[in-house]
């Protein structure tokens, strides 16, 4: 896959500044950033009160410019005095605010964008050129705006272009504080240097619902003078954003010929990455005059049908036999000069989330999208066929040819900001421009490529209740269980524990309150003779079962299929070499770490590591046996309790005080992923994720560190061949994009349940329903002897279309618990933030340590609904001073 963010801003690793609230390093000058950060510390905790100016640091000092708080001061600063402001739009509504960034009215068309992180790089992007835009999410400026030096193609890290595109910026809180470790200015001083105004204090729920409702409006944003209404769209944008004499990037064989309508510059970094040579000419060039090997059409702003000049060249280059590849505008170009027609969508698709669906493969992806028009698709010349579809609204996502090399998409591959899922048809387009340079022509990308019912489940639920299983698993095995009825399948349950909601009257089928060990199991598999038995929603307990049933061969003496993720993937999550070796063959990394069955082992090993070391013990649950030491005795002591409950322990180079970020990935049986939540820890590393505050969604993680540990979390996710639902933890340096791997929790944990309350997406429930079926790898065999017969085509189009009949539920199939409409092939995007607080109760317990660390001691949690993170963290747990948040079901959550 091609990485679309280039080698000179890449570097080692990635990660972001320790938390929300960022503490100031002892020894040398502080920078500007710095000052005001631990001025503004001060001030949050009663240490010093007082206004504070944004951060000038061009000039190395702080200087005065505009203050500002916002709707629940995220700032965490009072009293602020930015000057008021107004938006209207056409429909004559009027919301008021307070401004950041320029002081100037302007105009233009009010658009809203679901994306949580990549503000800069929305804000760069030439095809909002002239619009308002809007942030569901609640928080902007949170990690600044990043130092954006020339990379090695001489354009500025970081940027989708060489200024701010949009006209203007509304969101509903503004941090005036970036927390980044690489944040080079605020995003109001960043916004005033390209005179584009903000605007915080806006309820952008109410605001996105209007738009949603009545469609996108011509809006204002009034400061002191009033400016007339304008549709940008009745202009010719593209002409304004377009390049105008040709430019040259990148060296190599391939030449590519790229017609700016506004091109991203990630769309030129992915693109030269791969060692072609690409020439930009103005989107009129008169394209008969050049000599290419391939032809590539750009995003850009407006209505396609302000590009005849456009559409008339690609009608000449439909006639020739040179692979062509759209994206975005390039994508409805593209269709108009094939003959179809386009319009404009009601309120467009911008954001990071959007599933659309390959129809050549089936397979859905997460794409990033910006769009006001879309292609109509219902009346296609017959050589041409839809490419992907949007799963929401069934909209065009894209076209192939069916003889030539010619295809587009409507969504952004090159990923800045968004999800990097897609970024392999840059490759594909260049392999076609290969193939068509070797021999003067190249094929079509057109390629047209068993439903098992379990009838009887058996259900493994959690062992006694206990610190680290409890509450979680109960709420999962009932969602699961709740999922599997809804299949028509008869449930059986195991579980000891009387007083939970799963083994309640009516819940399962059938209930046995017998312990979750192998023996216990073995009778009650040979007296139901499941088909199937699901492991993941029982904890650890029952995960450490269910590989015990399968080593000592009773699933496969009574016939029963484990459901899910297999157990050897089970395997190679909780062995710790294992795991380390499948993390290797991907090029992902965890800290330095070695795998150890024995006392003197794991001395040898801190030995060679270095103290100090944690130690981490296999199949555990809680962290239960883990710490650090910083010598042989307490290694000593560590490993002996460790190796007393598990059979193998690792022994780990200390990354104590890093920050902890964690994923919710769901993927099912045809290879579809989707990130449900991440989150993130307000303590660092060294605290047990269980003990930790813990945030939903991130806050500090700039646009790159969240999707490329989210792509890093898909790539480990399919590797390991999970199927379901599972937890992936990492630890980031807090100086540095640095970051390795924690651990992978192939199951539903404490963190799932946070991750669905948050979201309200049910990952029990589907996770259960996924499992209900075979992988697609069983049918790979009679795949490759089809390919061997003459009739392989004919064979493989009844095999495609009996798929159904022979494979796993598909993501795409399930309905929507939230939307009703949708389906599950999804990952939501939030406008507002989930605070997750531990509880304890050590008072029941005698000569417990009363210090949280690396062992989980907490009974419970409070979670608290709120749309501004910062005063959640700043006011007590069910403060009758705070109103939660609403509608989000439970407003405060207690498990």
């Amino acid at each position: 896959m091609i990485k679309a963010i280039p080698t000179t801003i890449k570097g080692v690793g990635r990660a972001a500044s320790r938390s929300l609230i960022p503490l100031a390093k002892v020894g040398g000058p502080l920078s500007a950033i710095k000052q005001e950060s631990l001025l503004h510390r001060r001030a949050v905790f009663g240490v010093q009160r007082r206004n504070f100016s944004d951060v000038q640091k061009t000039s190395g000092h702080l200087g005065p410019t505009d203050l500002g708080g916002g709707l629940g001061g995220t700032s965490g600063v009072s009293k602020r005095t930015d000057r008021k402001c107004t938006l209207v739009l056409e429909d004559g509504s009027v919301f008021s605010g307070q401004s950041f960034g320029a002081e100037v009215s302007v105009a233009g068309e009010v658009v809203f964008n679901t994306g949580m992180v990549g503000y800069v790089e929305n804000f760069t992007d030439p095809s909002y050129r002239g619009q308002i835009l809007v942030n569901t999410y609640p928080l902007l400026g949170n990690y600044g705006v990043q130092h954006s030096p020339p990379d090695e193609l001489g354009l500025p890290s970081g940027m989708e272009s060489d200024r701010v595109q949009v006209s203007a910026v509304i969101c509903q809180d503004y941090c005036h504080l970036p927390s980044h470790w690489n944040a080079d200015k605020t995003l109001s001083t960043w916004l005033k240097e390209h005179n584009v105004p903000g605007m915080y204090g806006v309820d952008t729920r109410a605001l996105t619902k209007k738009l949603r409702m009545h469609g996108s409006m011509k809006g204002k944003i009034i400061m002191e003078e009033d400016v007339p209404l304008s549709d940008p769209n009745m202009l010719n944008l593209v002409a304004h954003v377009s390049t105008k004499v040709p430019m040259t990037f990148g060296s190599g064989d391939v030449h590519i010929l790229a017609i700016d309508c506004g091109i991203k510059y990630n769309i030129i970094r992915s693109l030269c990455a791969a060692g072609v040579r690409m020439t930009v000419v103005p989107w009129n060039w008169d394209i008969k005059k050049e000599r290419f090997d391939g032809l590539f059409i750009s995003n850009g702003p407006g209505d396609p049908a302000m590009c005849e000049e456009t559409v008339a060249n690609l009608r000449w280059a439909l006639e020739q036999d040179v692979p062509i590849f759209g994206i975005c505008l390039g994508n409805q170009l593209l269709a108009r000069a094939a003959g179809c027609k386009t319009y404009k969508l009601k309120f467009g698709n911008r954001g990071h989330n959007q599933p659309v669906k390959d129809m050549l493969t089936d397979k859905v992806y997460i794409t990033p999208q910006n769009h006001g028009y879309a292609v109509d698709h219902t009346d296609l010349p017959p050589e041409w066929k839809p490419y992907f579809v949007n799963i929401n609204d069934v909209t065009n996502e894209g076209l192939v040819h069916v003889s030539k090399p010619f295809f587009s998409v409507q969504f952004h591959p090159e990923a800045s900001g968004g999800p990097e899922d897609t970024g392999f048809l840059f490759q594909r387009f260049i392999d076609k421009a290969r193939e068509y340079k070797r021999f003067g022509k190249a094929d079509s990308v057109y390629q047209t490529g068993p439903y098992f019912r379990n009838k009887k489940v058996l259900v493994l639920g959690s062992g006694g209740l206990q610190i680290g299983q409890a509450g979680e698993f109960d709420y999962s095995g009932s969602q699961a269980i709740k999922a599997l009825k809804e299949e028509g399948c008869e449930t059986i349950l195991v579980n000891p524990n009387i007083a939970t909601v799963q083994t309640a009257e009516g819940v399962a089928s059938k209930v046995y309150f017998l312990p979750v060990t192998t023996s216990f199991i073995e009778q009650i598999i040979e007296k139901e003779r499941p088909d199937g038995i699901c492991l993941q929603f029982g904890g650890q307990t029952a995960l450490n079962c269910g590989v015990e049933l399968w080593k000592q061969g009773i699933l496969e003496k009574y016939g029963v299929k484990v459901l899910g993720t297999p157990v050897e993937t089970i395997i190679a999550a909780e062995d710790r070499d294992i795991f380390k070796e499948k993390l290797e063959e991907i090029g992902e990394k965890l800290a330095p770490s070695i795998a150890c069955n024995t006392l003197e082992e794991s001395l040898e090993a801190a030995s060679n590591i270095g103290y100090p070391v944690i130690v981490r013990a296999a199949f555990a649950l809680g962290g239960l046996g883990s710490g650090f030491a910083d010598n042989e005795d307490q290694l000593t002591r560590l490993v002996e309790v460790s190796l007393a409950s598990s059979p193998q322990v690792l022994v780990e180079k200390s990354i104590k005080g890093w920050r902890e970020a964690e994923y919710e990935v769901v993927r099912d049986a045809y290879d579809n992923c989707v990130t449900v939540c991440n989150m993130e820890n307000f303590d660092p590393m060294g605290i047990h994720t269980g003990e930790s505050i813990v945030i939903a969604p991130s806050q500090t993680l700039s646009n790159d560190e969240y999707h490329m540990l989210r792509t890093a979390a898909v790539k480990v996710i399919r590797h390991l061949g999970i199927i379901g639902e599972c937890n992936i933890q990492y630890a980031l340096d807090k100086d540095s994009e640095d970051y390795c791997i924690i651990e992978v929790n192939p199951r539903l944990s404490r963190s799932s349940a946070l991750a669905s309350k948050a979201t309200g997406y049910p990952l029990a429930a589907v996770a259960a329903k996924l499992a209900l079926g075979e992988c697609v790898r069983h049918t790979v065999g009679v795949i490759c002897l089809l390919e061997l017969c003459p009739t392989f085509l004919v064979c493989w189009g009844l095999l495609h279309n009996l798929r159904h009949l022979l494979t796993g539920i598909e993501l795409e199939k399930i309905p929507n618990a939230v939307t009703k409409v949708t389906t599950a092939a999804f990952e939501p995007s939030l406008d507002y933030c989930v605070v997750k607080y531990p509880r304890w109760d050590l008072s029941k317990f005698d000569r417990v340590e009363k210090q949280i660390g690396t062992q989980m001691r907490s009974v419970g949690e409070v979670r608290l609904f709120f749309y501004s993170p910062l005063p959640t963290l700043l006011a007590p747990p069910l403060s009758p001073s705070l109103t939660p948040l609403a509608p989000p079901p439970g407003h405060v959550h207690r498990s």
